[in-house]
């Protein structure tokens, strides 16, 4: 497997700054998950860090020219797949199945309305962003229009956890890395 420096180099290569933070947001994500499941960090948040590498340059060919790149360059089956499901139902027809894929599908939308909670705060952190606050702009459909609801409650749903607790997760996964993300506090 290429290291966590070898993946971030590559995301680099195809994206610029907005895409590359938000794989940095769900990277951390997908570590934390790891970890609170006993599972193999490093694999999670490669997964995540590298999850939209076609966006960018192939928006038409999302998830399908990622696993072409990633083949070229030497990943997993398993690592592929798990990026390739997180666009299921809307580019890909690969289900999540595993963990690991259950979790990128739950958190990836999930992050991108969590940032632009924390960029919306006085502070424009996540370090004082209460589960309150991010279910009121959950609720704002016109609120980081482009995060999916619907994705994030099938998400948490193919978890078995409320979406109560999915956030409050990923609030707690993206403050441990504020400050990688601009997201630590500005006061």
């Amino acid at each position: 497997m290429p290291t966590r420096e070898e993946a971030f180099a590559l995301l680099k290569a195809y994206n610029g700054a907005a895409l590359t933070t938000h794989g940095l947001a769900v990277e951390g994500t997908m570590r934390y998950f790891a970890r609170k499941a006993g599972e193999d960090e490093e694999k999670w948040g490669i997964v995540g860090l590298l999850h939209d590498l076609d966006y960018e340059k192939y928006p038409e060919l999302h998830c399908t020219k990622t696993a072409e790149i990633m083949r070229e360059k030497g990943y997993s089956e398993e690592i592929i797949r798990a990026i390739v499901s997180h666009g299921w139902g809307i580019c890909s027809d690969v289900e999540p199945l595993s963990a690991m894929e259950k979790t990128l599908y739950a958190v990836d939308e999930l992050t991108g309305l969590i940032t632009a909670c924390g960029l919306v705060r006085p502070s424009k952190s996540v370090m004082d962003l209460e589960l309150s606050s991010a279910k009121k702009k959950f609720k704002d459909k016109a609120f980081a229009a482009g995060a999916s609801r619907e994705v994030i409650q099938k998400g948490a749903d193919m978890l078995g956890v409320s979406l109560d607790e999915l956030i409050t997760d990923v609030i707690a996964a993206m403050r441990a890395i504020a400050p990688s993300l601009g997201l630590e506090s500005k006061n």
